[in-house]
């Protein structure tokens, strides 16, 4: 795995420089031109900016022809404050980089240096630091880019560190690896009055705190099979901040969760049907919308055996795992290309994902760079 990789260290100051200064998704530019520079250090054959958005891709090319594989991480931090007292802590109030994607991207970063050093032998790699995957937008995005068509790939990879998992361990699997989710909103509008004469105004409280209960009441089941479900109500807001008025507006956000994109059809379906008829008999009006569609994430077998074989081949131990809770874009890459995700473990106790004191772990860092370099090498010398 190349512990002593010189440029390793340069890499852990890049990847806690990143840590310090992150911006959330769709807003990514000092990310990815920190990125941009480094890679251009790095002398690839192409590099893109301005991809889907803030999307970054560097092109290393071989001698001959043959398949092209992508590698991809993500640029975006998340809104939460972090806490904790390491030097490279955020230096932006409110934003953190809190799910580890500052390391994913030093792995790719370490492996482009490679690449300067020793191009594949055929076909390309694509490395992809892509923008926006904590709202879901960024991988469709990217590929909607009309510049995408240039470096379809035939393969794609990723990783995701995931705390609760043995430092330095694997969970790789076929099939459905991420759930499918989406954000449900519901406005509910009625008339503001005094609060000295509520009658005067048409509340949405009954119909909102009724919505509160039942909504939560289509989960079903713990297991990560075709008939789980999982409805987590997020937010909700009842009028102003004032005593004198009595409220006229209510919203309520919830998250619906499925292992499968057809699972989630028929509970929107069933959370649709509960939110219209909440407001019935009280004169309100309604407004639904959706936000943050992530599609559910599907490792391909072939993908997921060549993964194994690195796995392997670097003498990391792995093991099938179980589906994850969390979503990703990722997914929307296998429309494109056999495509699979590994989750690579960062250490049983560290602080969980979106925790407000999580650090990416450095160690990780040459273990995943040594991985897609095994595979980059078995497929394309």
């Amino acid at each position: 795995m190349r512990l002593d990789d010189p440029h390793l260290s340069e890499i852990v100051a890049l990847r806690r420089t990143l840590h310090s200064d992150p911006e959330v998704s769709n807003n990514e530019v000092r990310t990815a031109r920190a990125l941009a520079e480094y890679l251009g250090q790095c002398e690839p054959d192409e590099l893109l900016t301005g991809l889907g958005g803030n999307g970054v891709a560097a092109t290393f090319r071989g001698g001959s022809e043959g398949p092209t594989v992508l590698l991809r991480s993500e640029l975006d931090a998340l809104p939460i404050q972090e806490i904790g007292d390491r030097s490279h802590r955020s230096r932006r109030d409110g934003v953190g980089h809190l799910c580890g994607h500052d390391g994913h991207s030093a792995i790719l970063a370490l492996f482009a240096r490679r690449l300067a050093e020793r191009r594949p032998e055929r076909g390309r790699v694509i490395l992809l630091f892509q923008p926006a995957e904590e709202t879901g937008e960024g991988a469709a995005r990217v590929i909607e880019d009309p510049r995408f068509s240039a470096i379809r790939p035939d393969f794609a990879f990723s990783l995701h560190n995931l705390p609760g998992l043995p430092l330095g361990e694997v969970a790789l699997r076929d099939g459905p690896v991420n759930c499918a989710s989406r954000g449900l909103r519901i406005v509910l509008t009625g008339r503001t009055a005094h609060a000295s004469m509520p009658w005067d105004g048409v509340s949405p409280r009954t119909a909102l705190t009724h919505l509160l209960e039942v909504l939560p009441e289509l989960s079903r089941g713990r297991e990560l099979d075709d008939a789980f479900r999982l409805v987590t109500v997020t937010h909700a807001r009842l009028g102003e901040a004032a005593f004198g008025i009595a409220p006229g507006h209510a919203e309520i956000w919830a998250t619906l969760r499925t292992l499968r994109d057809g699972g989630m059809s028929d509970l929107c379906g069933e959370a649709e049907a509960l939110a219209k008829r909440a407001p019935a008999g009280h004169g309100l009006s309604i407004d639904i919308s959706y936000h943050d569609v992530f599609r559910h994430c599907e490792n391909h077998p072939d993908a997921v055996r060549i993964l194994r074989a690195a796995l392997d081949a670097q003498g990391v131990p792995h093991s099938p795992g179980q589906p994850m809770y969390p979503s990703e874009d990722f997914g929307r890459f296998g429309d494109h290309a056999r495509s699979a995700m590994f989750f690579l473990g960062a250490g049983v106790d560290h602080p969980r994902l979106h925790n407000p004191d999580y650090d990416f772990p450095d160690e990780l860092i040459p273990i995943g760079t040594g991985v897609f370099e095994r595979v980059v090498r078995d497929l394309l010398g």
